[in-house]
């Protein structure tokens, strides 16, 4: 459908990244006067004559003169005001960030924290840091405080095993709310399955010719992946046995750009589990194939430059085309193929509107088992980091614009620069603009949502303000006024920073009114930076979307009788307390017919050998326990109705109980 031909005018590549045509999901924001600062993180510290300075206005504190202290204090803010912003923002407390694990993303992380003047700590640092970047896990360091780049658990949830077995949970729920995700089946456990299952497709529909594709578990960069047109044809020698795989119903049908297929990786920051908030990148990046598309046939099945679009098999291409245009080359920013489509008439607010949809579901179907994992390595109750990460996300369009997901990437290449080969077998390290321009946003931003500073200086703003409020009511320093002070000085040593205090009273006591707009403007550390490049999308469509949150309300269940703290698998005794507590034994459910499910369910998850480490019931174990317990005690509904019922029978047993036992406690 894609003649070649370059984006139509006035739609460039840098306001398509600020908003894409007709989004309504990724609203845009005013930005922020000036443009990203590059400044040394060293640069603006203050000079030994303003540190005495203050040591002396510090001396002064609240028992001298109001008036005289206003009156003497005066010029000095004003002198202040009028030249000195730099030295202001170098006396602010600097977020510290350790960086020494940040592996290939080191150079956008630097970038990053050069443009927020924060302070990098590149070899670590025995005092504990605000923040610390990890390039591969959780458990990239022992860390027991601040915040890390990694929840536990997200590189095993998001292999392709393991999200696929997530999602089809949540198929098997919502069937038509998560059909974004190719029809898969695991091997080798359900080989016999996927043989049966395409022979009787095949029966009903002879027409039907799929191809299919076979992803190895633990694979990246397209190592191992292979395309088939039979179940027959699946290598099962050895490495099949040992190298766990994923077979999927391949999309014959792409949506093509200069006769090429492409996907996308779109970057995602997972804030916060609890509660979950989500942002979504307005840019990423479209990968292309280098040779044109054709649909699968015998001929052609082995040719990757053709079918896989992985940027790690693709730049080993003759046709690679690196480019410094963000719209032309072998790798190009989203927002110019959304601007291309936009041109071309396409519904780019219904496209923007599915792939939001798309993710929060694809996260819905994840955080279940993700809390299990959270609460395993950082117990409720114990000193340890608070989490959030970057994810990459890998979307196809089909051909009518439907958008379906690939796989999720826990740790999504922030390179930005690429190998170039100056002679053969010589390589060269040359910079990617286009990564650039896309990854040091999404880095930067994440920084400065996850600001450990910022609640600090929301606090501090709002005594500045209120003390600006008292000067304007009364011209004089009343007796209110002074009481507001010590006020003030009493809540700047509860968060430790008196001096930031103290200066705002001086000055805003002595502040005409034109000064107002100055103090919402020019003193905020964001003042130079350009608004944020990530959007949220979740808490804000909450509404639209709890209702698919099923299955981490079971996971709540799970966790609450799990009983020893840092373990991932229920025992038997905590099944069975859990039957008990909610009531869920009867004279047709016996106690005996509650062991006999929880030792069948157990070994059936535990012969696939996901993990030997513990013994006992996994949360889908539990899961799928759950589901036949709600089957049996639901039978005319559909699934997900029997499931919710199920649910809210156990919530309101298990609140009962905790109301009698705190009963019987004050008692």
């Amino acid at each position: 459908m894609e003649p070649a031909g370059a984006p139509p005018q006035g739609c460039g590549p840098a306001q398509e990244a600020e908003e894409p045509p007709g989004s309504p999901a990724l609203p845009a924001e005013e930005p922020q006067s000036g443009q990203p600062s590059g400044a040394h993180p060293g640069e603006g510290e203050p000079s030994a004559a303003a540190g005495r300075e203050r040591c002396c206005r510090r001396g002064a504190g609240p028992q001298g003169p109001p008036g005289r202290t206003a009156r003497g204090r005066g010029r000095r803010a004003q002198g202040r005001r009028g030249g000195e912003e730099g030295g202001r923002a170098g006396r602010r407390p600097r977020v510290t960030v350790d960086s020494s694990k940040a592996k290939t993303s080191l150079e956008a992380l630097k970038i990053s924290l050069r443009q927020l003047r924060w302070k990098e700590f590149p070899f670590g640092r025995r005092l504990p840091c605000d923040i610390y970047w990890h390039g591969v896990s959780f458990h990239d360091n022992d860390i027991f405080s601040g915040q890390v780049n990694k929840f536990p658990g997200m590189t095993e949830m998001v292999r392709k095993i393991t999200l696929s077995r997530a999602v089809r949970t949540m198929q098997d729920l919502f069937p038509l709310e998560y059909n974004f995700y190719p029809r898969s089946w695991i091997l080798p456990d359900e080989f016999p399955l996927f043989v049966a299952e395409v022979r009787m497709m095949k029966d009903s529909d002879p027409s039907w010719k799929p191809t299919f594709i076979v992803k190895p578990d633990g694979g990246c960069q397209g190592d191992g992946i292979y395309l088939i047109k039979d179940p027959s044809d699946i290598r099962l020698t050895g490495s099949i046995q040992s190298r766990p795989a994923v077979v999927q119903e391949y999309i014959c049908k792409p949506l093509l750009v200069d006769k090429l297929k492409f996907d996308i990786r779109l970057y995602v920051l997972l804030k916060s589990l609890e509660p979950l908030e989500i942002y979504i990148a307005k840019d990423g990046l479209s990968r292309f194939c280098t040779e044109p598309y054709q649909e699968p046939t015998l001929k052609n099945l082995h040719q990757v430059f053709m079918h896989l679009t992985n940027y790690s098999l693709n730049i080993h291409s003759g046709n690679f085309i690196h480019s410094d245009n963000v719209n032309t080359g072998s790798k190009r920013t989203f927002s110019s193929i959304l601007c291309r489509l936009s041109s071309r008439g396409a519904d780019v607010k219904k496209l923007w509107s599915d792939i939001i949809s798309l993710v929060i579901k694809t996260i819905i179907a994840l955080t279940p088992e993700l809390k299990v994992y959270y609460q395993s390595d950082i117990p409720a109750g114990k000193p340890g980091p608070t989490c959030f990460q970057i994810l990459g996300f890998d979307i196809l369009l089909m051909k009518n614009l439907k958008p379906m997901l690939l796989e999720v990437n826990a740790n999504p290449s922030m390179r930005i620069e690429h190998e170039q080969e100056l002679s053969p077998g010589v390589f060269e390290n040359v910079p990617s603009p286009v990564d650039e321009e896309v990854k040091v946003a999404v880095i930067r931003d994440t920084l400065r949502l996850v600001d450990p500073q910022k609640k600090k200086r929301k606090d501090i703003q709002s005594h500045k303000i209120m003390f600006y409020n008292l000067k304007t009511s009364r011209k004089t320093v009343s007796s209110k006024n002074k009481v507001n002070i010590r006020y003030n000085y009493f809540m700047c040593y509860r968060c430790q920073t008196l001096e930031h205090v103290s200066e705002a009273n001086e000055e805003l006591l002595d502040a005409g009114p034109a000064d107002r707009l100055e103090y919402d403007t020019t003193k905020s550390p964001e003042a130079g930076l350009p608004s944020l490049c990530l959007k949220q999308v979740f808490p804000k469509y909450a509404k639209q979307f709890n209702y698919l949150r099923l299955v981490d309300r079971v996971a709540a269940l799970f966790i609450r009788f799990l009983g020893v703290k840092g373990t991932t698998k229920l025992g038997p005794t905590g099944f069975r307390t859990f039957i008990r507590n909610c009531k869920l034994s009867n004279s047709n459910f016996s106690m005996a017919s509650v062991d006999i499910l929880y030792i069948d369910i157990t070994r059936r998850w535990n012969s696939t050998g996901i993990d030997h480490k513990e013994s006992g019931m996994c949360l889908q174990a539990f899961v799928e326990a759950f589901f036949c317990l709600a089957q049996k005690k639901y039978k005319s509904l559909p699934l997900h109705e029997q499931v919710a019922s199920l649910i809210h029978f156990c919530e309101y047993h298990l609140a009962a109980l905790d109301e009698k036992r705190l009963v019987c406690g004050r008692a």
